[in-house]
Formats: structure tokens, sequence, C-alpha cells
């Protein structure tokens, strides 16, 4: 994928802190959903939006491999189920 002129080729700070966010294990039922609306001050279903076109975007991938092939083959497997 060729950089446009002026083009930013880096994901933002909510992006990442997203990222991070899914590498995180969490204690208790509903420790994240709490966790999703402190730190972004959204709701769940607007975060696993915003989730599921980060785990398409091709610099989350290279920022995070781990972690967005992780999501990626969940996601592949929930689809597979439906």
């Amino acid at each position: 994928m060729a950089d446009e002129p002026g083009e930013v080729n880096e994901l933002d700070d909510r992006a990442r802190a997203v990222l991070r966010m899914e590498g995180r294990t969490w204690p208790t039922p509903g420790a994240k959903e709490r966790a999703i609306r402190e730190e972004f001050g959204m709701s769940p279903t607007r975060y696993y939006q915003l989730l599921n076109a980060l785990l398409d975007d091709t610099r989350a991938l290279a920022h995070a491999p781990v972690t967005v092939n992780r999501l990626r083959r969940a996601r592949d497997e929930q689809r597979d189920r439906r």
C-alpha cells in the first residue's frame, strides 16, 4: 500500500488504546464493559463497532499483530457458527 501525499500512516491514540485494552485480561464479568465506559466514554456496543472496523485496518495489524490476528480468528469462528 503506497502512501499518498499527506496521508497519515499511523493509528490514532484511541485506536492504540483499544488495542491495548484488547490485550488485557479481565478478572470478573462486566469489568471490561465498565472499563470501556470509563476509559472511552462510550457504550460497549459502540466500542465493539470501532474494534471490528479496526480489525480490518492494516495499520492495526502492523501495530499489534498478535492481538489483531487473535481477534480476527475469534471473529471468523463466530461468523462460521452462524
